[in-house]
Parts: structure tokens; C-alpha cells; sequence
């Protein structure tokens, strides 16, 4: 071990105990942190990333998990033999860790400002003024708009950008040597997920403390990090100096890594994916601008499919107890038309309207006021049996398909529980033919029928939600976030097989997404969305390249590019 290491993980094994046998999850790995360095695990759900880093922190769930072989040497001691007590005082004071989701990290009963003064408190004897100028300085430090605000505030009251600005404040109030950061940027809006990026590099350059950076992303990896580790299945498959892999990679799966993400230079007609780099059957074929502007003449010489006229979002939010509620407009004046056969894409930060247009549009959220037209009929102000009509005609797909599916009913029945309600085929032997189809159809088989939906990943379960909405054969989809909880290359297998769908049925897509690299890629037109209005519309690979509005600009800025 050189002298300016910090950390040394020596031949690390972890299995989990099952029923019947041990899943081996991390295999034999080893790896170096130096002092002043940023060391990025980079692999998808599964890989062994986050498991490794628990780990080196004593954090693995006892009873069931086990560490077969291996060390974990910090500053010369061994953290696996050490004992609950040297843990408790290594935890935070020496090695602090941010995790992916703040909101569950964070205590919904207490302050923001409570909450980093109860951590500062336990190692320091400071009197009520110095604590909470103590934490004000903290929060300065990490960038929170108006501090003094955010110390009185809740974190519910607080943006997720903002909540995960209070958990690097404590990450970073007992001055730890080593941060581990567990996908700090997943959940987050690529401007805000740029700024926070930014910041860690502030803090890691100031204070001199080591990282480690834990992402599915490569190229945002590649932004922060001095080296890599690439995880595959639980072992390290590459690692090296950042520039070394991202320019040079070798192993087959950090290829995979790569050029799964959609290209803001070019548009495959299909998206690779790891499979296909490992079986060599890359399709590198690409959608021209000459095929691209042919299919437009044709799409747009249509009636619109969709109509949306001056509609308005309007929210009452309470300022207190004992003070008038106060009108918001979420969504305000929005006009757009959408034609059979295109994907629109919609872009823009958390809250600036996205999700409540879409709602709207399938009136499960009625609009405050506007008018909305399907195939030139006023559906504004639909009766119950007209609208329930609508409703096989307007689908749609949800950011998190395991809150949307019902735990209790297997996928099959899931599948013909919205055939059954809208009459499509006569008996349940039909539909249950259709759904086994369509389950073939998007990628699953027959054998998944009768399965439950903690039974599979998360990109199986976004097919079972594909899957159900399409066994209504819907005129007009809206994915709402529809592949921003996935790792890189199951979206591209969700890209894919939307794309492809939409190819075989004649789908209309509003393809909603604050990812504006999978917008560009999926649209036809993209529409940007910022406090509640419309901020630029058009042809989406024209406004990606010359955007006219300045916050379009930014938010094609904060893409994460790679070196």
C-alpha cells in the first residue's frame, strides 16, 4: 500500500443468504483510494456498487449477509475486524456517505437546521448561537438559498436539489477524510444534478477529502472523478485513470455504458444495449435528416390528433393557518397540437408543469380552464360514461411502474383487468391469449403470466406497465418519465421497444422526460416547459441546435457530456 493511501479494499467477497443457498454478490475485488483523489464506481442496479461501499462503512444487513474474504484497511486499520464501537466513531467523523434518496435520509419531523445541529453536537460541546452559526455556515458552504430560510424549514418544504444540499451539509460537518457519495445525482434534474456535481468538486478541492462517487452514468462519472472502477455482476471488470477509460475503453460492458445512452450528435434507428454488445449485433444504422423531414411532411399534412387551446392549471396553496390560500398557476395558458404518429417531446425542470399537463390532458387532474380537442371534438367537459370512452383512447405510463401495479394481482391479471372493463374480446380465455401476445410483444414471455410484480427488475416491470397500457390499443400515450428511474442501457431496451411499438400500432407519444439527451432522441417536436408556460416549441433536433431561449440553452448545458 502506497503511503498517500487512504483506503485499500483487498480481495472483498459478499454473499447473501437465501432460502436454499448464498448469491455470491461481490467477487474478490480490489482497489486503492489515495489521499486528495476521487475514485467513480460506475455500474447499473445490481452491479455490486452500493453493497461494496456499505461494506467498507460495516453497514451490510446482519443475518444475511456475509464477507467471505477480503479487508478493508483505512489509514492503516482494518474496518472489518474493527470493533461496534471504533465503527460508530469511523462513521461520520472519518467517513461520511450521502445517499441517492434524501427525503428518506432525512427526519420529516424535524428542522432542516435541528437536524445537522443534533450531528455537529455529538462531536463538539457548542453553546444554542454557535450550533446554529455553525450549521448557517455549513449550509452557505453547500450553496442553499437563503440559509436562515432553510434551517427553519422542513424537508418536505424544500426542493430535492435542496434536500440533497442539507445531506452533504451533514456529510461534510465533522470534516470527514473520505465521502462516499451513493448516487447523489439519480433523482435530480440534469441543472440541478450539474450543480451539485460542481459543488462536491468545490468541497473535495477545498477541504482535500477523498470521494467516492457512485453512479450508473458514465459520462457524469467522468466529470468528477480522478479514477474509475466499472462493476459488472459483482466483480470489477475495468479500471484506470478517468481520461484512460473513457477515451480507451476495453471491456466490452464499459462500451456497453457508453453508447447506450442516446447520442445528441446522431439518431440510431435502434439504441444499443449490453446484450447487444456482447452478442456483436450492434445495429449502427441511422435516421437521415432526408428521412426524418419526408416523415414529417407526412405527418403534419394531418388533422391534429390532439388539441390543446389556452388551458390552466390553478392550485390553491396555503400561506398559514389563519391567511387566505393563495392562487398558483401551475400550468398557464399552455397551446400546442399534437398529429397521429408523432412523439412529442415535453422538457423541463421538477415543478415547472410537466406531470400536471399530462394529468390534465387525460382529465385526471381537470384543467382550471382552455379547451381540449381529440380528432376535433371539444372533450373538455366530457359525462362520466363519455369519458370513461376517452380513456381506452388516452393512456398512459408511469415514472415508477411498481407504485402504478397492483401487488396483489398477478401480471396476466393485470394485463386483462382493463380489457375486461373496456369489453375487448368475449371471454376470459381470449384475453388471456391477447395478453400472453402482448407479453411476447414487449419482450416477456408466457412463463411471466402468472408471476407477481416484486418478482422482477425494474425494466421488466416498466414492460408489464408498457404491456398494460397497450392491451387497450390506445390512439395517444403519455410517458411520463417513463425511463428516468432505469440505468442506461434497460432504458435503451425500453426506448427501443417503444419506438419499435409505436412502428407496428401507429402510437402517439407525449414523451414526457427532464432527461432533454432521451427527449431530443425519441421527438419529433419538442416543447420546453418553465414555470407553467410554454418557453420554446419546435422541431427537435432544430431547437437543440440553435435554442433560442436562454433557459433552454441551460438545459442543454447541463447534459452530461463525458471528457
Amino acid at each position: 500500500m502506497s503511503k498517500s493511501s487512504l483506503l485499500s479494499v483487498k480481495s472483498l467477497s459478499i454473499s447473501f443468504r437465501l432460502e436454499k443457498d448464498n448469491l455470491k454478490v461481490i467477487d474478490n475485488i480490489s482497489f486503492n483510494l489515495d489521499s486528495n483523489e476521487i475514485l467513480g464506481i460506475v455500474g447499473e442496479s445490481g452491479s455490486g456498487k452500493s453493497v461494496s461501499s456499505l461494506a467498507i462503512l460495516g453497514l451490510l444487513p446482519k443475518g444475511i449477509s456475509e464477507i467471505s474474504s477480503g479487508a478493508v484497511i483505512f489509514e492503516g486499520n482494518d474496518l472489518l475486524s474493527a470493533t461496534q464501537e471504533t465503527m460508530r466513531s469511523v462513521r461520520g467523523n472519518e467517513i461520511a456517505m450521502i445517499f441517492q434518496e434524501p427525503m428518506s435520509s432525512l427526519n420529516p419531523t424535524m428542522t432542516c437546521g435541528k437536524q445537522v445541529e443534533e450531528l455537529i453536537n455529538k462531536n463538539e460541546s457548542l453553546s444554542k448561537t454557535e450550533l446554529k452559526k455553525e450549521v448557517l455556515s455549513l449550509f452557505e458552504k453547500v450553496k442553499l438559498p437563503n440559509p436562515e430560510r432553510v434551517y427553519k424549514a422542513y424537508p418536505h418544504e424544500i426542493s430535492g436539489g435542496q434536500k440533497q444540499r442539507v445531506m452533504i451539509a451533514m456529510a461534510i460537518s465533522c470534516k470527514p477524510k473520505l465521502l462516499i457519495a451513493d448516487e447523489p445525482t439519480t433523482a435530480l434534474d440534469v441543472t440541478v444534478q450539474k450543480e451539485i456535481i460542481e459543488l462536491l468538486k468545490e468541497l473535495q478541492a477545498e477541504t482535500k477529502m477523498s470521494m467516492i462517487f457512485i453512479s450508473h452514468d458514465l459520462a457524469l462519472v467522468s466529470e468528477i472523478a480522478d479514477k474509475v472502477i466499472v462493476m459488472y455482476k459483482g466483480e470489477i471488470v475495468e479500471q484506470g485513470e478517468v481520461h484512460q477509460i473513457f477515451k480507451n475503453p476495453n471491456h466490452t460492458y464499459t462500451k456497453a455504458l457508453f453508447n447506450s445512452r442516446p447520442s445528441v450528435e446522431f439518431r440510431l434507428k435502434q439504441l444499443p444495449t449490453v446484450k447487444d454488445y456482447i452478442n456483436d449485433t450492434i445495429n449502427t444504422e441511422v435516421i437521415t435528416s432526408s428521412e426524418r423531414k419526408k416523415r414529417h411532411v407526412s405527418l403534419y399534412k394531418q388533422s391534429p390528433l390532439l388539441e390543446v387551446i389556452d388551458l390552466e392549471k390553478v392550485y390553491l396553496s396555503s400561506q398559514g393557518m389563519f391567511k387566505p390560500k393563495v392562487p398558483f398557476k401551475a400550468v398557464n395558458k399552455v397551446s400546442f397540437k399534437i398529429y397521429e404518429g408523432e412523439t412529442l417531446g415535453l422538457v423541463g425542470e421538477s415543478g415547472c408543469g410537466k406531470s400536471t399537463l399530462g394529468n390534465a390532458i387525460l382529465q385526471l387532474d381537470k384543467a382550471t380552464s382552455g379547451i381540449l380537442k381529440y380528432k376535433g371534438k371539444d372533450i373538455t367537459n366530457l359525462k362520466k360514461q363519455e369519458l370513461r370512452k376517452l380513456r381506452k383512447d388516452i393512456q398512459i405510463i408511469f415514472q415508477d411502474p411498481f407504485a402504478s401495479l397492483n401487488p396483489r394481482l398477478t401480471v396476466g391479471k393485470t394485463i386483462m383487468e382493463p380489457m375486461k372493463v373496456h369489453n375487448i374480446k368475449t371471454t376470459n380465455d381470449e384475453r388471456k391469449a391477447q395478453a400472453i401476445d402482448i407479453l411476447n410483444g414487449v419482450g416477456l414471455s408466457e412463463n411471466d403470466f402468472n408471476k407477481y410484480p416484486h418478482q422482477f427488475s425494474g425494466g421488466q416491470r416498466q414492460r408489464v406497465g408498457i404491456a398494460r397500457t397497450i392491451a387497450l390499443k390506445p390512439k395517444l400515450i403519455v410517458c411520463d418519465e417513463s425511463v428516468s428511474a432505469l440505468d442506461i442501457s434497460v432504458q435503451a431496451q425500453v426506448l427501443n421497444l417503444l419506438n419499435n411499438l409505436k412502428e407496428k400500432f401507429g402510437f402517439t407519444y407525449i414523451f414526457i422526460s427532464h432527461d432533454l439527451a432521451v427527449v431530443k432522441y425519441m421527438a419529433d417536436q419538442l416543447m420546453v416547459m418553465n414555470k407553467g408556460e410554454i418557453v420554446e416549441l419546435g422541431e427537435a433536433d432544430i431547437v437543440y441546435k440553435n435554442p433560442e431561449k436562454d433557459y433552454t440553452k441551460k438545459l442543454i448545458s447541463a447534459i452530461p457530456k463525458g471528457l
